[in-house]
């Protein structure tokens, strides 16, 4: 099929335009990070520092007892793979479970568990604490990694693509003696895998940037993921702007590398068809 060049002209240029209008706040927080504290100070607008400075990197590196930058670093990346780790290995399993396993009520917990996703997030605010803070993970990793394990629309979408399998896959297994762990991990998981990719890159990303309930369940500083840490930066230094925008590029550093490294498997992956040849 030829594709119109009028078309295809004008899809380039809104592409670019949505391109720059998304990179620019990240170009400009680049160019901020090293401008110094007065010249931010200045009304007229500026990009390019007049005088490059890391002045703002070396006070949040030298700030480490009220500011632990790089600590709140270490325990984003503990709880983002953490509960990317957790949600992989229980989405995969569920959704064989929802696909390929018979038992009663099946579809009537499933219909039941996608009907929990009407209700708005903020809903279960209250409860979640209470759990959490009943069992003592309060200001732990635990508190941000296993609530965040209870995705239902993950399950979802994998679901749907298992149930792209053929069951004749399954039935040569069981004449060859295979088991239902032996189908899952040698013929299902193998095909499920750009699935379960999408299923990773997004978990991690959202366990990443969440904000509002590590807010709530961490209160301690030294036990604090990068992003609620990053609103001490903005209470602190009230009038260093610049600080707080270093900040927020230390807390951009592990998606820009997930962007640039993993952006192949990414675009595969969106093909979930891909996994079935």
């Amino acid at each position: 099929m030829k594709r119109n060049p009028a078309i295809v002209a004008v899809s380039l240029f809104m592409l670019t335009v949505l391109s720059v209008i998304w990179a620019f706040p990240v170009v400009w927080a680049f160019f901020t990070s090293f401008k110094s504290n007065d010249e931010i100070a200045v009304s007229d607008f500026s990009l390019l520092p007049k005088e490059w400075s890391t002045e703002n990197f070396e006070v949040l590196i030298r700030n480490s007892d009220q500011t632990p930058v790089l600590r709140w670093f270490f325990n984003s990346f503990v709880i983002a793979s953490g509960q990317t780790l957790l949600v992989v290995v229980l989405v995969a399993l569920a959704s064989y479970g929802y696909t390929r396993l018979q038992f009663r009520g099946r579809d009537a917990i499933f219909t039941f568990l996608l009907g929990t996703m009407m209700f708005p997030t903020v809903l279960n605010l209250i409860p979640n604490y209470k759990i959490v803070d009943m069992l003592g993970w309060v200001n732990t990793p635990l508190a941000v990694i296993i609530p965040g394990a209870a995705g239902v629309y993950n399950i979802f979408l994998v679901q749907q693509f298992v149930k792209g399998i053929p069951h004749e896959l399954d039935e040569a297994a069981r004449v060859d003696g295979a088991n239902h762990w032996q189908i899952f991990m040698r013929i299902i998981l193998p095909l499920i895998r750009p699935a379960l990719t999408v299923v990773a890159l997004f978990t991690f990303t959202g366990a990443w940037n969440d904000f509002l309930w590590p807010s709530i369940v961490m209160t301690d500083v030294a036990t604090m993921p990068i992003t609620p840490g990053l609103q001490l930066l903005q209470g602190q230094y009230e009038t260093f702007p610049g600080i707080a925008v270093a900040g927020a590029l230390i807390a951009l550093l592990p998606m820009l590398f997930i962007f640039l490294f993993a952006q192949k498997y990414f675009m595969e992956a969106l093909s979930l068809s891909s996994g079935i040849k």
